[in-house]
């Protein structure tokens, strides 16, 4: 199985490393190719200020420092330049990111915010305070936010690959505040599977909580896994690194959860060609 990684983020954001770092972790691992995807800048969007995404002045700065790693590393390594953008509802979204006028190979879709100041993915105080500020302590009710934004960003595009598609369980180890055997929660798994599939776009399996150590599985659980397996979803595993010895953390087990979940094949990214990506796939 040829490993790859499109979801890294770097000291640009909020990762630890530069881009050469990763770049030879990357190759030092064998893999086939290694894609940035820094968080994209929202405050000149959105008017938020925050300690993690990409400042708006050094987006020229970030996308120069991948091209270059790119032009040393070609025939070695495949380096691939992405963004992860945030769906805010009502204030941005991939949409609003061309992937042409900035020469991008690929653009993550993803929702931390469920408010318009709030991440459904913060530590498991800001998740409480969240929770009983903005929802009146009601998790279902949290929860329903999160896929409804999950559905309004999918339903506007503007992206290639989702990103980390059931977040929202990240600080719900154990059932803390749901559960994620009722019913109300499981027609929303089946209720996105079928959106995703719909849109013909690739879902990632994200191992970034393993490698972090706040989850005991990747994201998406297996229970989705096994949803979006059974309506034809194409999947490739990331490592959503933010830290070069992230890249393959966990991976052997997420190929595992693959072919447990029925997957026999995972895809691979190959660029862009004529405005839209292009994957092969691969098998596991």
């Amino acid at each position: 199985m040829n490993y790859s990684c499109l979801h890294t983020h770097t000291s640009f954001c909020d990762g630890n490393g530069a881009v050469e770092d990763f770049c030879a972790e990357a190759y030092k691992k064998r893999f086939v190719s290694l894609g940035f995807s820094a968080h994209a800048p929202v405050t000149k969007k959105t008017g938020l200020k925050t300690d993690w995404h990409l400042d708006d002045e050094r987006l020229d700065e970030y996308c120069t420092a991948v091209r270059e790693a790119r032009g040393r590393w070609r025939g070695k390594l495949e380096v691939y330049l992405g963004l992860e953008v945030d769906y805010i509802d009502g204030l941005v979204s991939a949409a609003d990111f061309d992937c042409a006028e900035l020469d991008l190979d690929y653009l993550i879709g993803s929702v931390h915010y469920v408010t318009r100041s709030r991440c459904v993915d913060g530590s498991s105080g800001e998740f409480k305070k969240l929770l009983n500020e903005d929802f009146g302590g009601d998790a279902m009710a949290l929860v329903d936010r999160y896929w409804d934004c999950m559905e309004r960003m999918i339903s506007k595009g503007g992206f290639d690959i989702i990103a980390h598609a059931d977040i929202v369980k990240k600080n719900n180890r154990g059932d803390r505040w749901f559960s994620e055997n009722d019913e109300r929660y499981i027609k929303r798994l089946e209720r996105i599977a079928c959106v995703i599939a719909e849109s013909g776009l690739v879902t990632e399996l994200n191992t970034g909580g393993l490698n972090r150590g706040v989850t005991v599985e990747p994201y998406p659980s297996a229970r989705l896994l096994r949803l979006l397996q059974k309506k034809g979803v194409p999947v490739m595993i990331n490592a959503d690194a933010h830290k070069p010895e992230h890249l393959g953390g966990f991976y052997d087990e997420a190929r595992r959860l693959l072919l447990e979940t029925g997957f026999t094949r995972h895809s691979v990214f190959q660029g862009r060609l004529d405005g839209r990506p292009v994957w092969k796939t691969e098998t596991l």
